[in-house]
């Protein structure tokens, strides 16, 4: 299947627009959202091209190294087609942002979303996996850390809902610490003391109605260059991923499927491929749509797997 795996850990620093098309909804333009979650999703097809772009831009590498890894652009060019040698899939959600009356907002995310993590980690190889996930919490509680900043009196208000908040420091810490080490950019000191204190496990349900309803919903205009007012009939309403939202794709890797006795220098194999796109490590990128309004720029963490 594959030979060497990484995980792209995606944090966003802008809010990304990775669309699903027009929507006849309140949305005009929804973002994209897996089958049977409704959990916001990046698509694969979308992540390869934002990468594929990356390396065209920042690096200036020759045309046969960009084939020969992400498979060769033959749309309007002819030419042979072929495979690339790096996998990348669907970006899954891990932590989601929600506002909070207190510490402004709290890293929350549920344990679907951690076991599912820790399944992708089983398959990516990674070592030192040492944390464990605690059972579901019940109907109204929150697993958090003891000394939270978003806890008072014993409760957490997340947007206008309160919850009874429980310490878990045994789960909830080790897994918050590991996240700080191996999932968020090495620059981000502040972030990474924040979800150190105000990480929280939610209930299943109401993580899924945070992560449906508090996406970011902005009205958009076009404004008469003539009249400078609104033109009529061009208001529509585009959804949006928040800032400080992670989340994680598998890269995968196989040797080079074309020109076995004429590769490049230092992409020869599988574990070449790998060490090649680990250039991305700790660099900004810009996903989804609306590039030109700032959105969808992303730090990008990559945590190195085992070789199969």
């Amino acid at each position: 299947m594959f030979k060497e795996a990484s995980l792209m850990f995606i944090y966003t620093e802008t809010s990304l627009h990775a669309g699903s098309g027009t929507s006849l909804g309140v949305i005009d333009l929804p973002i994209q959202r897996e089958k049977y979650t409704d959990y916001p999703v990046l698509q694969a097809s979308g992540i390869k091209g934002a990468v594929r772009d990356w390396f065209e831009t920042n690096n200036g590498v020759e045309n046969q190294k960009i084939d020969l890894i992400f498979g060769p652009d033959t749309i309007g060019r002819g030419g042979e087609a072929f495979a690339g040698a790096a996998t990348f899939t669907d970006a899954r959600l891990l932590l989601f942002p929600v506002r909070s009356m207190k510490g402004v907002f709290a890293y929350t995310t549920s344990c679907f979303a951690l076991n599912r993590l820790k399944r992708d980690l089983t398959m990516a190889k990674v070592a030192n996996v040492n944390w464990n996930i605690p059972q579901e919490p019940q109907d109204n509680q929150v697993f958090g850390i003891k000394g939270s900043s978003l806890c008072e009196d014993g409760k957490v208000l997340l947007e206008e809902y309160a919850f009874d908040f429980h310490e878990n420091n045994n789960d909830v810490k080790t897994i918050a610490e590991w996240l700080a080490n191996n999932a968020f950019p090495n620059e981000y000191q502040f972030w990474k003391e924040k979800i150190k204190t105000d990480l929280l496990i939610l209930p299943e349900d109401a993580f899924k109605d945070f992560v449906k309803l508090s996406t970011e919903v902005q009205a958009r205009i076009k404004i008469n260059n003539d009249t400078k007012t609104a033109t009529s009939g061009a208001l529509f309403y585009e959804e949006t991923l928040t800032s400080d939202t992670l989340l994680y794709s598998i890269v995968m890797a196989n040797d080079p499927f074309k020109d076995e006795a004429n590769r490049p220098n230092g992409l020869k194999n599988a574990k070449d491929i790998m060490t090649f796109i680990s250039a991305l490590n700790g660099n900004r990128a810009q996903f989804g749509g609306d590039t030109t309004i700032g959105r969808g720029i992303v730090n990008i963490r990559l945590l190195n797997g085992g070789s199969k």
